[in-house]
């Protein structure tokens, strides 16, 4: 993906959950993690991501 096609998907990403607002927001992210992991058909990679979002954020218990 170049940077430019990166740019045209983040700037997607981020009008869409406008769009859908602050309430949804949190929903819409999640159908698209599902979506995405199934379509990487790669649970390594999948696990992988998953620790470097999560990488510098407070975890609650």
């Amino acid at each position: 993906m170049t940077d430019a096609q990166l740019d045209a998907v983040y700037t997607r990403l981020c009008k869409t959950m406008t769009q859908l607002g602050e309430a949804n927001a949190p929903l819409f992210l999640a159908r698209f993690a599902l979506l995405s992991i199934n379509q990487m058909n790669d649970a390594d990679a999948s696990l992988r991501l998953i620790d470097e979002a999560s990488d510098g954020m407070n975890h609650q218990a």
